[in-house]
């Protein structure tokens, strides 16, 4: 299967208390480029989640956004700490024998007192296995969107390659009538222009353009260039290197055979195919 680079993956689990919310997107890079933004409390997580997406993925921009979430709905904790209350209802009272006109402790105070409150956050250890669930299905949701695009992307690829052969097939069958042609102008022209040169001279010098406007080995390239472009779609993997160096061999000979036909016709079906290439390999920057 051919992959495309952009996709879009987002999970969510609800863990009572907290939720945990995964997103994942992906654009087309040389390499893969990794990036996290990841709160504090699951910051530890990270060499994890890269780990897992380094094995799935060969290219890309990577971006994870992980952050933990607390559930409002949720019933919290409101226990005391029941030994910091002893000592300092301990405190106030030596304070009071000292100062009897020292004002009490209120409810709100005592509540705000740092570690009254038990502590009801959720700890790394207890997230961490729902962690790596969410990104490994946060992961294949990832794939299967860059996998999708990638079956769009060889549709669209095949029918200019499809195109391409139809034109090459339209030239094929000209190329020898073509180069006869215009070897008889060029002949007659000389002929007209130089009267005193040596017939055998004439051919010879025909001929040698003759070879230099022949197009038919670029033709057969072409040709062979697309039958590889087909195989490594049907092959799959990571492709996008070695089909963005194909579209650059295809682009070549499209030059090659528009620079060197003398014929209107060819000309145009050169460029045409130059077209094709283009769109094809706009495409292929966007395969892994």
């Amino acid at each position: 299967m051919i992959h495309s680079m952009t996709g879009f993956a987002v999970q969510t689990r609800d863990l009572g208390r907290v939720s945990i919310h995964l997103e994942l997107r992906s654009v087309n890079s040389r390499y893969l480029d990794l990036f996290f933004r990841i709160g504090d409390e699951l910051r530890q997580a990270e060499p994890a989640i890269r780990e897992l997406i380094s094995a799935r993925l060969t290219r890309g921009k990577v971006e994870c956004r992980l952050n933990l979430q607390t559930n409002g709905a949720a019933p919290r904790s409101l226990a005391l700490n029941a030994a910091l209350l002893e000592q300092l209802g301990d405190a106030e009272a030596r304070v009071r024998d000292r100062l009897p006109s020292a004002a009490h402790l209120s409810v709100a105070e005592v509540l705000r007192w740092p570690g009254m409150l038990a502590d009801d956050s959720v700890g790394f250890d207890e997230v961490q296995p729902a962690v790596l669930e969410l990104a490994k299905a946060a992961l294949d949701e990832l794939v299967a969107t860059r996998r999708r695009e990638g079956d769009k992307l060889a549709a669209m690829i095949r029918e200019r390659l499809d195109r391409m052969r139809e034109l090459v097939a339209q030239a094929q069958p000209r190329v020898p009538a073509l180069v006869a042609e215009y070897q008889e102008k060029l002949t007659t022209r000389l002929r007209e222009a130089v009267a005193s040169l040596d017939e055998d001279r004439i051919r010879q010098e025909v001929a040698l353009f003759a070879q230099r406007i022949d197009v038919a080995e670029e033709l057969s390239r072409l040709i062979a260039h697309i039958d590889e472009v087909q195989r490594i779609l049907k092959a799959g993997g990571a492709a996008g290197k070695r089909l963005d160096f194909l579209m650059q061999e295809l682009n070549r000979e499209a030059n090659t055979l528009a620079s060197k036909s003398a014929a209107t016709e060819v000309t145009g079906i050169a460029m045409e195919m130059k077209v094709l290439i283009e769109q094809m390999r706009e495409q292929v920057q966007n395969i892994e």
